[in-house]
C-alpha cells in the first residue's frame, strides 16, 4: 500500500506540472505567438513577402502595401526618405520601424490560423501612423544633405508628426551596394537618430541650468551678470560668443551667454546640478509604442570647477537624445509633466475590427508648475529678443531656444534647436539636431521652421 501511495503521489505530482507547464506556455503562445512566428529564421516572414497590410499616415495617405510585386511603397522619393526609419524597410533592418514592431500585425497573425486565413491568403492589418507625411517629406528636405534628427509631436496628444532619421537610403529602390560598401557611406543608415542618437547638446542645455537655478536661487531675476567676452575659472578661460555687458537672467539666456551659464553652474555645484539635469530626464530612458529612446547624459562627478562650468554650458561630457529634448518641452510647455509621444494611432484588421488605439499617456512630472511657466516666459523672450519672431509660422507662439555644439575632430559644430508653440491651437514641441550644421539658428532653426510652416499649411 504504501509503494501504490508513492506512486499515486509521484504521478499527481507529475500532471501537476504538466499542467501548470502547459498553461504556462498557453500564456506565453497567446502574448508572444506573433513575436515567434516572425522570427528571423522564418525567411518568408523576413523577406518581407507576407507583409499584407497596409501603412497610412494621419491623413490615410498610404505610405506603405504589398502586390503581387511585393512590398511597395509612396510614389514620391522625398516622403519615402523621410519616412524610412518610422515605416521601415521590407526586410526589418530599422530595429525601432513600425514595419519591424507590427510586422506580426501587419502579416495577418492570429492565434488560431496563424499567418494565413484557411483559404490560403493573408490578412494583414492596417497601421495608420500619426505622423504627417508631407511634414515628414519637408523635414527630409530641409535638412538638405545633412546628417541629423528632427522631431515634432503635439504636447497635449502625444501624436507624433513629423519625425524624420539622416542618413537613410530610399526603400523603394535600396541601392545594389547598401549591403556591400565598405566606403562607410552608408553608415548610420538603420539607425533613427530621434530614439536612437544622441548628440552633444550645446546652448540647449542652458534650458537645464536655468531650470536648476530658477529652484536653487530665490533672487535670480534680480541679479545682474557681467560678460566682458570670457571668464577665468580655476585658472582656465571660457569664451563666451560675444561681448555681452551687463544684463539680467532673461537676457543672459537670450544671449546664450557662456559667462554667466559657466558661473551659475559652478555657484549650483554638482549635486544640484546632477539632480535637477536627473530630474528633468538624463541618464534615462523614455519609452513608448515599443521603442526606447538612448539615455541623455549628464555626468559631472569629480569634475573640475572648470569642467563643471562647461557642463553648464552643455559642452563637457553632456549628450542630449532628441526625442528626450522634444519630451523636456512638452513638459514645460504642460506646466511640469510631459504628455509621452506615440506614432501609433490604431492597428485595424482586414474585417475593420480595430485592436489598437492610441491614447494620451502622461510622463513623470519634470518641474513645478512655477518653474515651468517661468522657463516659458524665457524661452518666449528668446524668440521675440534674439531670433525674431518672424522666423516662426505667424500666431504660433514659440518658445524656443538654440544651441551650437562643438565636436571637435575638425568637424563643423551640431546646430541644435529645442522649443514648442505656446498657442495651444498648434500645440507642437519639436527638436531638431543638424549635424555639422554650423549655426543652430541658421541650420537646426531653419529646419523646425519650415516643418512648423508645413504643418501650418
Amino acid at each position: 500500500m504504501k509503494t501504490t501511495g508513492t506512486r499515486s503521489l509521484i504521478l499527481i505530482l507529475l500532471t501537476v506540472a504538466f499542467a501548470a507547464g502547459m498553461l504556462l506556455f498557453l500564456a506565453d503562445y497567446a502574448r508572444d505567438g506573433g513575436s515567434w512566428a516572425i522570427q528571423a529564421f522564418n525567411k518568408h516572414i523576413t523577406l518581407g513577402q507576407n507583409l499584407s497590410g497596409r501603412v497610412l499616415d494621419r491623413n490615410d495617405t498610404v505610405v506603405a502595401y504589398s502586390d503581387e510585386t511585393g512590398r511597395v511603397y509612396h510614389d514620391d522619393r522625398s516622403v519615402r526618405l523621410g519616412l524610412l526609419h518610422v515605416v521601415g524597410d521590407t526586410r526589418g533592418y530599422i530595429a525601432t520601424s513600425v514595419q519591424n514592431l507590427y510586422r506580426a500585425e501587419l502579416s495577418g497573425y492570429n492565434l488560431v490560423t496563424g499567418l494565413v486565413s484557411p483559404f490560403g491568403e493573408t490578412n494583414g492589418s492596417d497601421v495608420k501612423l500619426t505622423l504627417d507625411a508631407n511634414a515628414c517629406k519637408t523635414a527630409y528636405e530641409a535638412l538638405g544633405g545633412k546628417k541629423g534628427a528632427v522631431i515634432v509631436y503635439n504636447y497635449t496628444t502625444g501624436e507624433i508628426l513629423c519625425e524624420v532619421s539622416a542618413p537613410g537610403f530610399d526603400p523603394g529602390a535600396p541601392p545594389d551596394d547598401l549591403d556591400t560598401d565598405e566606403t562607410g557611406k552608408y553608415e548610420g543608415v538603420y539607425l533613427n537618430n530621434v530614439l536612437s542618437s544622441t548628440y552633444t547638446p550645446g546652448s540647449t542645455f542652458k534650458v537645464v541650468t536655468a531650470a536648476a537655478a530658477i529652484e536653487a536661487i530665490p533672487d535670480l531675476d534680480s541679479r545682474t551678470f557681467t560678460c566682458t567676452g570670457s571668464t577665468v575659472i580655476n585658472g582656465n578661460q571660457i569664451n563666451c560668443t560675444g561681448v555681452h555687458g551687463q544684463m539680467d537672467f532673461k537676457t543672459a539666456l537670450a544671449n546664450s551667454c557662456n559667462v554667466a551659464f559657466g558661473e551659475l553652474a559652478v555657484e549650483l555645484g554638482e549635486e544640484k546640478m546632477t539632480a535637477l539635469a536627473e530630474q528633468l530626464g538624463f541618464n534615462k530612458s523614455f519609452s513608448f509604442d515599443g521603442v526606447t529612446t538612448a539615455k541623455s547624459s549628464y555626468r559631472a562627478a569629480g569634475a573640475s570647477e572648470d569642467e563643471l562650468a562647461w557642463s553648464g554650458i552643455g559642452q563637457y561630457t553632456d549628450l542630449a537624445n532628441p526625442m528626450h529634448m522634444a519630451i523636456l518641452m512638452s513638459a514645460v510647455a504642460n506646466g511640469g509633466t510631459p504628455v509621452m509621444p506615440r506614432f501609433v494611432d490604431s492597428v485595424t484588421t482586414s474585417f475593420g475590427l480595430v485592436t489598437q488605439a492610441g491614447t494620451p499617456a502622461q510622463g513623470e512630472k519634470m518641474l513645478s508648475a512655477t518653474t515651468a511657466a517661468r522657463l516659458k516666459t524665457y524661452l518666449r523672450y528668446n524668440v521675440t529678443n534674439a531670433y525674431g519672431d518672424g522666423m516662426f509660422p505667424s500666431g504660433m507662439q514659440v518658445c524656443a531656444k538654440t544651441g551650437t555644439a562643438e565636436v571637435g575632430e575638425g568637424k563643423e559644430p551640431t546646430g541644435w534647436i529645442i522649443g514648442f508653440c505656446s498657442n495651444t491651437e498648434t500645440p507642437y514641441a519639436f527638436a531638431a539636431a543638424v549635424e555639422e550644421g554650423s549655426s543652430g539658428i541658421g541650420s537646426a532653426g531653419a529646419v523646425a521652421s519650415a516643418v512648423l510652416s508645413a504643418l501650418a499649411s
